[in-house]
């Protein structure tokens, strides 16, 4: 693993500055190993605020589409463009910076509820807007139930919890982070209605 070629950002790469979030794959083609495609030139527009699910069997591509926009990967062709401009043309962590991911198992940490829940958000946040948001994702009510409420230290990983009750943080932290682009890979796998 350590050998393989990381994604890095390009000469010249600049800081992303989109605001709208308009999403262009322009026939994209990948794989993961070279006699296996993953992608066959991939062309679809992702309007600006708009809610776009994207369904198929495992396997089809879908976590895929997901990678390649945020930079895991590179396509060996085509080109994924964000408000007209090529992906490539950002920084890697200005990129990743305007997108909130919600992965199909939430990553918690040992400490406190507050503290996943604000990780990463890159500002300071008020306890309202934490508890709005929280409240959104629908996990203020099983928060406040708990014992010291938002400052419940988690069991490593989240184990404390149920599954679901982790994925309504991990939402909720996605949703603290205000980015032009919110991206959920199936995370409500173990949630109910």
């Amino acid at each position: 693993l350590l050998d393989l070629p990381a994604t890095a950002d390009r000469e010249g790469a600049r800081e992303a500055d989109f605001q709208h979030g308009k999403i262009g794959f322009r026939d994209v083609h990948f794989s993961y190993q070279p006699d296996r495609p993953q992608l066959h030139g991939v062309t679809v527009e992702i309007p600006a605020s708009q809610t776009v699910a994207i369904t198929g069997p495992s396997g089809a591509g879908k976590s895929t589409l997901v990678s390649l926009l945020m930079r895991l990967h590179d396509p060996q062709s085509g080109m994924i463009t964000i408000d007209g401009t090529n992906i490539r043309d950002f920084t890697l962590k200005s990129l990743r910076s305007r997108i909130s991911f919600v992965p199909q198992e939430a990553l918690l940490f040992s400490q406190s509820l507050r503290d996943n829940l604000t990780l990463g958000a890159g500002r300071d946040i008020s306890d309202a807007e934490m508890r709005d948001i929280a409240a959104r994702a629908r996990a203020h009510e099983f928060i406040s139930a708990l014992p010291d409420g938002y400052d419940t230290v988690l069991a490593e990983r989240g184990g404390s919890l149920s599954a679901g009750q982790r994925q309504r943080i991990a939402i909720a932290r996605a949703g603290l982070r205000h980015a032009p682009i919110f991206v959920l890979d199936e995370p409500t796998v173990g949630l109910d209605a």
